[in-house]
């Protein structure tokens, strides 16, 4: 706090000797150089003219600059100024290209933000989609090849989806949509059924989280930021691969002159997800007992989904930046195949999920005040979801009823494939609502408050249930109220940020059951409330300094809570997860040490190396609850409090182009996420102390390469080759050492055709082509080799 002191008392005694630099940037005939950036060479500064071509660049120190003006309609341009006086004014005209490239200029544009996010100190990756969504990749498929993420899913298109990023994971790990709790959404509206193509970019946070996604993340959190849509324009894809797999999206937009802005997009997902399954927890029972391994599609895991969203409002107006009214609506049909583990395939047992959601957004710069910010995102959503599970015979990894030892069916135990059987309905109503304001002191010096607050109220109908208890409406109640507030400050020509903030997590739950007891020799029912409260505060640190104009050291601290989600505390049947409403909040204190060289460019080479360690030292840990049982005797399970665990490792990655045509990339994470606790009440070591956490793949790694071919087969055509490899190292899937699965090197191919005029593209993937055996949670198995063919169509200022 002493060196922030100094620093903020330089500062300010500097203030008298600092001038600024307004003017305007045009073209010939006075036209506006709308989107130029002006930037002081050799510095972290610079703006972007506004919509009359003006600037303004203050807090210059007194001396000799050069300004550096580009465009992607103009050639670049360079001019010397002395800063001697408060104010020079300057007018600049720019040589307008005669072929301009308005695709570029976006690309422009997400690279700025890009750069000013890495900026701020956090361990962040920027995933950009613009290439991604012509080719048949899903939002998670991005993110799985990012550095220090990991994926985990339980089968193919559909499954349950958890993550990892650099040894935390499950629901410490946020995912938002547009800084909106994902969960606000449904099941029907997941990061599996979002295409790239409606994306604009994914924010990764590592361990430390920003103020302005306020939530009770612990390790992380994932923000998509869907495309704003400002400009006419309309695009569309489908594709059809293995395992009759059809996806499909279209999205528009329309904005007149007077900022009147409409859009809307639609999306379309089907799979058979019939891929082979092989491996030591595939096998038949026989009716004599003996295990016969097998080689077996799942013949019940269809996944459908299909949904949009219309918004409707004003953008870019005199009195809103953003106003937009929205809807959301989103369905979708899951069938199960197996529970956490796959020893024992299911029949008849699946899930339906079904949103609609009604959003408010409005963003105001300068709002009543000059240098006032502020922002509003208001959501409610109406969610069913059902549960259906009735058939009561057991199955063969054939699709065949198992057969006992004199030929008859075998009865599952409890009348259905997992438990009792159900038809359980859960309806939820959610109000989601954040406000945030953002206010800059002086150029130097920001503040920021964020309010998130996330309320449920779910109620469960079993059709199932006895008939004494028909009638008792089940409910599940949930508050949680998180504030955060920051102050953020440059100082050395921009060169060092640091971003300081305090978090307040408040979360009330609680739940009405049933219970039938004996009075007077008759049964009846009375109600067993579980309800509790929840307060904490947490804070943290974030700073950056550039050695170099492209050599930068960053660090982050963070004393992070998460409280227990919804699922954890009430369960959630669809995942197999059982309740448990004794959880309590986990902690952790997260660090973050980083070193970004680049990139740096000479003759036609560009090269990026960052690298990143990290430690997480957590207290009363949430994970998924381990057994020391055999596989198949556990389908369902609660989250549990595992106690102390710590992870340490490193991450790092390596980006190379070479004259805009050939790239490659290589990401790699390794870490220890070990078990902490050392003794038990009695005093005595416990026998996992120090040991690696079952179901952590511990050591990723993957690596890209491209090549753009220019003018193959029609002039002004583009040709790109893809080549894609992972390598996941072996890791138990419990506290057994028997139960580890193998080293997985999964390897892809692709490429992609873009016809002359840009509007028309075609690809064409082949994933997994050595038809590894792949696996996720649990040793649940992946697809194996499969291929898909996706057209894409892109029209835009119509």
């Amino acid at each position: 706090m002493r060196t922030i002191l100094l620093l903020f008392l330089f500062t300010i005694s500097a203030w008298s000797q600092t001038g600024k630099i307004t003017g305007k940037v045009y073209f010939a005939n006075n036209e506006t150089a709308f989107g130029a950036s002006v930037q002081i060479a050799g510095t972290k500064k610079f703006v972007v003219v506004d919509n009359d071509g003006q600037f303004e660049i203050k807090g210059l120190a007194y001396g000799s600059y050069n300004l550096e003006i580009s465009s992607m309609e103009a050639k670049p341009k360079t001019i010397n100024i002395s800063v001697n006086r408060p104010l020079h004014q300057i007018n600049i005209a720019l040589e307008k290209l005669t072929d301009p490239k308005a695709l570029k200029e976006v690309k422009i544009e997400k690279k700025t933000f890009k750069k000013d996010i890495i900026e701020k100190g956090f361990a962040v990756n920027v995933i950009e989609t613009q290439e991604a969504a012509k080719r048949n990749l899903q939002t998670n498929d991005l993110l799985d090849r990012s550095g220090g993420v990991r994926i985990r899913q339980n089968g193919g298109l559909g499954s349950a989806v958890t993550y990892n990023i650099n040894g935390m994971s499950g629901n410490a790990i946020r995912i938002f949509i547009d800084g909106v709790p994902i969960q606000t959404y449904g099941a029907s509206f997941s990061l599996n059924s979002i295409p790239p193509a409606l994306i604009e970019r994914i924010e990764v946070f590592k361990g430390v989280v920003p103020a302005y996604l306020a939530d009770d993340s612990l390790g992380g959190a994932i923000n998509v930021v869907l495309k704003k849509g400002a400009k006419n324009s309309l695009s569309a894809s489908i594709s059809y691969g293995s395992f009759n797999t059809v996806q499909s999206n279209v999205n528009a937009s329309y904005r007149d002159k007077n900022g009147f802005t409409v859009k809307a997009n639609a999306f379309q997902n089907y799979s058979d997800n019939d891929y082979e399954v092989w491996g030591k927890w595939v096998y038949n029972i026989a009716p004599n007992g003996r295990y016969e391994y097998i080689r077996a599609k799942r013949f019940e895991s269809m996944y459908r989904s299909f949904g949009g969203r219309l918004e409707a409002g004003f953008t870019n107006v005199d009195w809103a930046d953003n106003l937009l009214i929205s809807y959301n609506g989103s369905q979708d049909y899951n069938q199960i195949q197996h529970g956490q583990y796959m020893t024992k395939p299911y029949k008849g047992r699946f899930s339906e999920s079904a949103a609609n959601v009604f959003s408010l957004n409005y963003s105001k710069r300068n709002f009543l005040i000059k240098n006032l910010d502020f922002s509003l995102i208001t959501v409610y959503s109406h969610r069913n979801d059902v549960i259906n599970d009735t058939v009561k015979w057991n199955y063969n990894w054939n699709g065949e009823k198992a057969l006992g030892l004199y030929g008859q069916p075998i009865l599952t135990n409890t009348g259905a494939q997992q438990g009792a059987p159900t038809i359980n309905h859960m309806k939820s109503d959610i109000f989601n609502t954040r406000a945030g304001l953002n206010y800059a002191i002086t150029e130097n010096h920001k503040v920021l408050v964020n309010v998130m607050t996330y309320i449920l109220d779910r109620n469960d109908f079993d059709e199932m249930q006895p008939e004494i208890t028909r009638n008792f409406v089940i409910t599940r109640d949930l508050a949680k109220t998180v504030s955060s507030f920051a102050y953020e400050m440059t100082a050395f020509q921009s060169r060092m940020r640091a971003n300081l903030f305090v978090k307040n997590y408040n979360l009330k739950n609680e739940q009405r059951d049933p219970q039938v007891v004996t009075e007077n020799g008759q049964n009846v029912v009375k109600e067993v409330i579980t309800s509790k409260r929840t307060n904490y505060t947490g804070y943290g640190i974030a700073a950056s300094y550039s050695i170099l104009p492209k050599v930068m050291v960053m660090a982050s601290a963070e004393k992070a809570i998460r409280l227990p989600s919804e699922n954890e505390i009430f369960g959630n049947p669809g995942e197999n997860i059982i309740s448990n409403s004794g959880l309590k909040p986990e902690q952790s204190n997260n660090f973050n040490a980083g070193l970004r060289f680049g990139p740096y460019e000479m003759n036609n080479h560009k090269l990026t190396v960052s690298g990143n360690a990290f430690w997480r030292n957590t207290e009363d840990k949430i994970v998924r609850q381990i057994s020391d049982r055999v596989n198949e005797a556990i389908q369902a399970s609660p989250f549990v409090n595992l106690g102390k665990a710590q992870s340490v490792g490193f991450e790092a990655s390596f980006q190379y182009s070479y004259h805009n045509r050939f790239f490659a990339g290589m990401n790699l994470s390794k870490f220890n996420s070990l078990f902490r606790d050392k003794y038990d009440k009695n005093g005595n070591i416990l026998p996992n102390y120090n040991k690696q956490l079952p179901n952590e793949p511990f050591f990723n790694l993957n690596a890209n390469l491209q090549y753009n071919f220019r003018n193959i087969i029609q002039s002004k055509s583009e040709l790109n080759l893809y080549y894609y490899c992972g390598y996941v190292a072996p890791f138990y899937t419990s506290w057994l050492e028997t139960d580890r699965t193998t080293a997985q090197f999964p390897q892809d191919l692709g490429l992609s055709y873009v016809f002359p005029n840009k509007q028309f593209t075609v690809s064409f993937d082949a994933r997994n082509v050595f038809d590894e055996q792949v696996y996720d949670n649990f040793a649940a198995q992946k697809p194996g080799r499969a291929f898909y063919l996706k057209l894409n169509y892109t029209l835009n200022k119509f």
